[in-house]
């Protein structure tokens, strides 16, 4: 059974092209079993220089949303009517192409069925046709943290029609010429390389673009390469990112990569669950500092589930007696990850 997620908080962003997390890590090491939930899920998008946001927590707001159950009891608690939902379905899909996005994007939150069929059938028809707004820049950020990867590729898929990508070689070769510009046109450009990678659009080159720019002198590069590497979301991302997260110069980079790996971004659990192993061996590196070290216990706690102390012999313990029982199978669409 999947065990239960800790959030990565998202900073209080001031300026869309800010890529800077700003916090204390000496806070972090007072208390290593919160170090990941403190790091920035994802401090994404850079977009318009002077657009201006306030990040918005993932808790529902869906009482306002067109389709959403009306406060009830338990006693009082009813499934939703589907005739009541066939009528909001149409009713969104009467709206405009960016409320149509919206709606549906707040509503496969709480709602993923059939919203999240509504955003397949209708998000190429948007490429174009939707901006990248502040209040759909919020709900992009929210649903890339739900626990269903379904939404979070659904948000990919917008963001993609927002940004007039289309899935394909072109969107690549625009993304890669944006790479040779300023640091947040690169920084984005970074960022979008691995979400068309993870729709599946040349994700062998994409991973090779990234990787040039994981090791990059520029450490604001580095950091969106693993943020990239994160959204591209493939087995050959992993490798990589476990090596950043033992090796890189910089803390900040170092941090990315753990959450990276331990939760944000596009890996699914059984991905995330591989890196075990690689975490446990990394604790009997003599050359890792103890703030890395620290990185990796939290790692392993928020994969894992596993509350344990940092103790190399009790995690190694823990792992070769762990359940192995079988974790059931999620209900899959053409939104499940690439």
């Amino acid at each position: 059974m999947t065990p239960p997620r800790r959030t990565c908080r998202v900073n209080e962003l001031q300026n869309r092209p800010s890529i800077e997390p700003k916090r204390s890590f000496s806070v972090a090491l007072r208390h290593p079993a919160l170090t990941l939930s403190i790091l920035a899920v994802i401090s994404l998008f850079l977009g318009i220089q002077a657009a201006r946001i306030q990040l918005v927590s993932a808790k529902s707001r869906a009482a306002h949303a067109l389709g959403a159950l009306p406060p009830s009891s338990p006693a009082s608690f009813s499934l939703p009517d589907p005739e009541a939902e066939k009528i909001a379905d149409a009713e969104i899909l009467r709206l405009p192409p960016q409320q149509q996005a919206e709606r549906l994007l707040e509503r496969a939150m709480q709602q993923p069925e059939p919203s999240l069929d509504l955003i397949r059938e209708r998000v190429d028809a948007w490429r174009g046709r939707v901006q990248s707004t502040d209040q759909l820049f919020r709900l992009v950020l929210a649903a890339l943290k739900s626990e269903d990867p379904r939404v979070r590729a659904a948000a990919v898929e917008i963001d993609l029609a927002s940004s007039n990508l289309a899935k394909s070689p072109h969107s690549v070769d625009l993304l890669e010429r944006q790479l040779h510009v300023n640091s947040p046109v690169r920084s984005l450009a970074l960022w979008r390389l691995g979400a068309l990678g993870n729709r599946g659009v040349q994700p062998a080159r994409v991973l090779g673009l990234l990787l040039i720019y994981a090791r990059d002198r520029d450490l604001q590069s580095r950091y969106w390469a693993v943020e990239g590497l994160a959204m591209l979301g493939t087995d050959a991302s992993i490798g990589p990112m476990l090596s950043i997260l033992a090796h890189d110069s910089s803390l900040r980079v170092r941090e990315r990569a753990a959450c990276s790996l331990a939760q944000s971004g596009m890996l699914t659990h059984e991905q995330r669950l591989s890196t075990v192993p690689d975490l446990l061996n990394f604790i009997d590196d003599d050359s890792l500092n103890s703030a890395t070290r620290g990185l990796i216990y939290n790692s392993l706690r928020v994969i894992t589930g596993a509350k344990l102390e940092n103790d190399p012999d009790a995690w190694r313990n823990w792992w070769a007696h762990r359940d192995i029982s079988p974790k059931p199978p999620q209900r899959r669409s053409s939104l499940t990850l690439a």
